[in-house]
Order: structure tokens, then sequence, then C-alpha cells
């Protein structure tokens, strides 16, 4: 480790994390053409042919260019996970619009629960008056 000093040692993490975060950026940029439904065969043909050929410069001017719609897809992509997620648990939990169980089905299990004696006639009723509302 005498013959490779500290400086040199930090230099070359930083080129090594850069060219990282390069590489990063060029595979966010090329899946963000892809994405794109607004833009259609030659032009994502088009910035394809410049970022690939000339990735530099075609990655700095896809960002200058169409960076702002990038954030925009980014965030509804976000948001049609979330809701997806959502839809999928309601699913699975049987709840919200779209459940399987019918009022009869939550019926018989708040008297099969008060049978039981976990709730109350009270709490049965009021869970009643909510399922028939």
């Amino acid at each position: 480790m005498d013959d490779y000093p500290l400086l040199n040692l930090f230099w070359t993490m930083l080129w090594l994390f850069l060219w990282v975060m390069w590489f990063f950026l060029l595979f966010k940029v090329i899946s963000d053409i892809f994405r794109d439904h607004e833009l259609h065969g030659w032009g994502k043909t088009g910035w394809l042919v410049l970022v690939l050929l000339l990735p530099y410069i075609g990655v700095f001017i896809y960002l200058v260019v169409r960076g702002r719609g990038m954030g925009k897809r980014d965030v509804k992509q976000a948001e049609d996970a979330e809701q997806s997620f959502r839809q999928y648990v309601q699913k699975a939990a049987g709840t919200g619009a779209g459940a399987h169980g019918s009022a009869a089905d939550e019926l018989h299990k708040l008297s099969a629960l008060k049978e039981k004696g976990d709730i109350t006639q009270e709490e049965f009723d009021r869970a009643k008056a909510k399922v028939l509302a």
C-alpha cells in the first residue's frame, strides 16, 4: 500500500463512483425513452440513436429538453404503482369496492362472534346497523 498513496485511492474511488452514476443516468434515460407514451416510434428511435452514439452529449441534451417530463412520468408511475397496490390489498382483504363478502356473510360472522362472546349485544347491534346501511 506504500506505492499507492491515499490521495490516489480517493481519486480512484471518486472516478469509480462517477462511472457508476453515469451508467445509472444512462439507463434511466433509456428506460424513460421507452416509457414515454407521448413519444412515438421515430422520436424514440432518434433519441435512442443520439443517446447511444453520443452518450454524454445525448444524455445531457435529453435531460435539458425532456427532463421536466421525465420527472412527471416518474411521479405518475409511482402513483399508478401505489394505486395498484391499494387495490390489491383491498381485494386480498375483502374490503372496499369489489369485496367478495355479501351483507349476509358479514351478518353471519357477526352472529358467530356474538355467540362466542367476543362481542356484546350492543356491539353486535351497531355492527349490524353498519352492515345493513
